[in-house]
């Protein structure tokens, strides 16, 4: 099923999610601070990793910027739980590389939901894909996952990909805010569709002045990726890699 990594400072929280995850079929493993889960993951990358926000120690956010900016695991599927519920907080998390996050108090069936979620998408679907596309100032390698513009590597976060490639692949049309949430997060967010918003924010900064040209806003109906002519290319990996 797939080996999670719960790092939670509350002996009944963190018991808990590990106990219900278990049930599930999943491997858990979990500890109280961050500064345990790093080096843990030394020894064995995870599939997907759940932080608490506030920590002893080093907090949840600046765990997930080293593992984002590391060389171990940049890319895990990371959810991180917070018992903020500003927007700021959730914005601070996503900005800081987590992929998902859920608000205490939560359900165990939604959990399970976001978990099953995330590792779906990570697992297999990369392969699918061999050839570079360039999108305009956009160069997209689906094997690596990586996108770059101007050729310059794009640090994205799982969700900010998946959510990129869903609007390319669906340029013809307007996307609406209930498709992305179902399609991307693979359920129903029951009116909670800030984090979209939240996430399509990030992307265009990222993505720097040219982030409103490619990612339209419609009014009341969605998003829409306006990237222009698409061109498959047969470049190989270390071409790319050397530019």
């Amino acid at each position: 099923m797939g080996t999670i990594y719960v790092i939670e400072d509350e002996i009944n929280i963190r018991d808990l999610i590990k106990i219900a995850l278990e049930g599930f079929g999943y491997q858990v493993s979990a500890w109280e601070s961050a500064e345990e889960a790093l080096e843990a993951i030394k020894e064995k990358v995870p599939d997907l990793m759940i932080f608490d926000r506030m920590l002893p120690g080093m907090d949840g956010v600046t765990a997930i910027q080293q593992i984002r900016s590391g060389d171990i695991c940049p890319k895990v599927p990371i959810m991180i739980l917070t018992a903020k519920d500003k927007e700021i907080d959730k914005v601070c998390g996503l900005d800081g590389g987590a992929d998902d996050y859920m608000t205490k108090p939560f359900g165990i069936l939604e959990l399970a939901a976001r978990v099953r979620s995330l590792l779906r998408r990570s697992n297999g679907e990369r392969e699918s894909e061999k050839d570079i596309v360039t999108i305009g100032r956009l160069e997209w390698n689906f094997r690596t996952r990586e996108v770059w513009f101007d050729k310059k590597l794009l640090e994205l976060t799982y969700k900010e990909y998946e959510l990129l490639q869903y609007l390319w692949k669906h340029q013809d049309r307007v996307v609406s805010r209930e498709e992305l949430l179902d399609s991307v997060w693979g359920y129903e967010y029951d009116g909670e569709t800030r984090t979209l918003d939240i996430h399509v924010r990030t992307l265009r900064q990222k993505l720097g002045e040219s982030g409103q040209e490619y990612i339209k806003t419609v009014r009341g109906v969605g998003y829409r990726f306006v990237g222009g002519k698409t061109e498959n290319k047969v470049s190989s990996i270390p071409e790319l890699m050397s530019q």
